[in-house]
């Protein structure tokens, strides 16, 4: 059963404009995630975020999602990320473990880094289950992780939080060599 009353209605969807959001998609499951995608763009652009404002990335599965939230979050570039996947039970405890350590590692990267992260991961028993979920409209996960991420950036620069940083030439701010000590 589908849950009806969401937590932000559609009329009541906040302005985007003027926010910038990091837009983090795993690539396992891609026919599922790229419809996630499409949910949290399309809610990004409807409430108004310019496409300049919205930045992708895209990981290899749903456990390097909480590494690319906290790496987009420190850069100071994005008012909130939005991290979408896909974790499928399968025969093995491989879907406990993955779900689990994924769910508290955005939870993790989000306290540690005060910038909303928004979990737009689904974790289904069946294929079928998150096909449910990643279909069109406003009940598609992805929409709804947009809207919680744009909800969350306008309470966080209602309560002071300065907007974020522009935009540089480099994707999420990395410096060629930077993590290895060397000098561009």
């Amino acid at each position: 059963m589908r849950h009806q009353d969401s937590a932000t209605p559609p009329a009541a969807l906040p302005g985007a404009a003027g926010y910038r959001f990091a837009v983090i998609v795993s690539r396992f499951n891609p026919s599922i995630t790229e419809a996630l995608r499409e949910g949290a763009r399309t809610a990004l652009l409807d409430a108004g975020a310019a496409p300049a404002d919205i930045e992708e990335l895209h990981v290899p599965g749903a456990f390097e999602l909480p590494q690319a939230a906290r790496c987009a979050a420190e850069t100071g570039r994005f008012d909130a990320v939005i991290c979408l996947g896909c974790v499928i039970r399968g025969e093995t405890p491989h879907f406990e473990y993955i779900s689990s350590a994924v769910a508290h590692g955005i939870m993790e990267a989000a306290g540690e880094t005060g910038v909303p992260i928004a979990f737009g991961v689904l974790t289904t028993d069946s294929e079928a289950q998150a096909e449910a979920r990643a279909g069109g409209g406003r009940d598609n996960k992805g929409w709804e992780a947009a809207a919680a991420g744009i909800e969350m950036a306008v309470l966080f620069r209602k309560r002071g939080r300065a907007p974020a940083r522009a935009s540089s030439a480099r994707s999420f701010g990395f410096e060629p060599g930077a993590a290895r000590g060397h000098d561009s």
